[in-house]
């Protein structure tokens, strides 16, 4: 099947397939050489920058399709995900960048349940960046990390949709733990600090942070200290999972 004749299939008949009127977003983050990074795919028919998204099958869980847009897009399974915000502004209509998409390709059609209203609901995901294969879709030429900090043009309101998740992940910060997914399996605690500070971007008081973090109890600490530090090696920590994913589903309460 070539590229033209699976697209066309897609914008035709993929209601058939597919709940209309309905799609998901993905913002994923992850955590390298102290910055926050997000993975964004260019879309080939505007030449700018996206989320990666995708539709729901009419027999599939809202949760399950965005795990398995994740899965496309980063080769990751079981990923910490956290649905956000649903956005239906009417004017986020993708009819537009659509039948340009369709007109760039050479396929003539006015007819495509693409050109509808379509409302779209935010997951942001926690993810190890060593472990990510970024992968684009087929309608995409690439997919990479950006800074949060950096962030390209990108299409529709995806921006608005960026922004939306990182408000709520640091407002989530003084609820819910942090890290498990984005750090390696020991770190020290300037490394967790420094974690923190980059999604907040502010600093913190070193001596406040770590008494609150350790008040928590998902931090275990190792009989080990990290190597090839210039100065004072500081100890390993690691994160006791059954106390992580308890205070997951509760509230910590503490503000940073």
């Amino acid at each position: 099947m070539t590229f033209e004749t699976e697209i066309r299939d897609h914008y035709l008949y993929g209601h058939e397939k597919y709940l209309r009127h309905i799609s998901v977003d993905c913002i994923i983050f992850g955590f390298h050489n102290n910055e926050l990074k997000v993975l964004l795919v260019k879309a080939r028919y505007a030449g700018k920058w996206a989320l990666p998204g995708g539709f729901i099958l009419k027999e599939e869980h809202m949760d399950q399709a965005a795990q398995r847009i994740l899965k496309q897009r980063t080769g990751l399974d079981e990923i910490y995900l956290q649905q956000f915000h649903v956005f239906s502004d009417p004017d986020r209509s993708t009819k537009k960048i659509n039948q340009q998409f369709l007109k760039n390709v050479g396929i003539k059609s006015d007819k495509s349940w693409m050109f509808e209203r379509f409302i779209t609901v935010g997951y942001y995901a926690l993810v190890d960046f060593t472990k990510v294969t970024p992968v684009p879709d087929i309608i995409s030429d690439a997919c990479e990390w950006f800074s949060i900090y950096d962030i390209p043009e990108m299409i529709l309101d995806h921006r608005h949709i960026f922004d939306e998740a990182l408000q709520n992940l640091r407002l989530q910060l003084n609820f819910h733990p942090v890290g498990f997914n984005l750090l390696a399996k020991k770190f020290t605690m300037p490394e967790l600090q420094k974690l923190y500070e980059t999604i907040l971007d502010k600093k913190l008081d070193r001596r406040n942070f770590q008494r609150k973090i350790i008040a928590t109890g998902i931090l275990k600490r190792l009989n080990e200290i990290k190597k090839g530090v210039a100065h004072k090696a500081p100890f390993l920590y690691k994160f006791d999972l059954r106390k992580y994913e308890k205070a997951l589903k509760a509230e910590m309460g503490f503000e940073l």
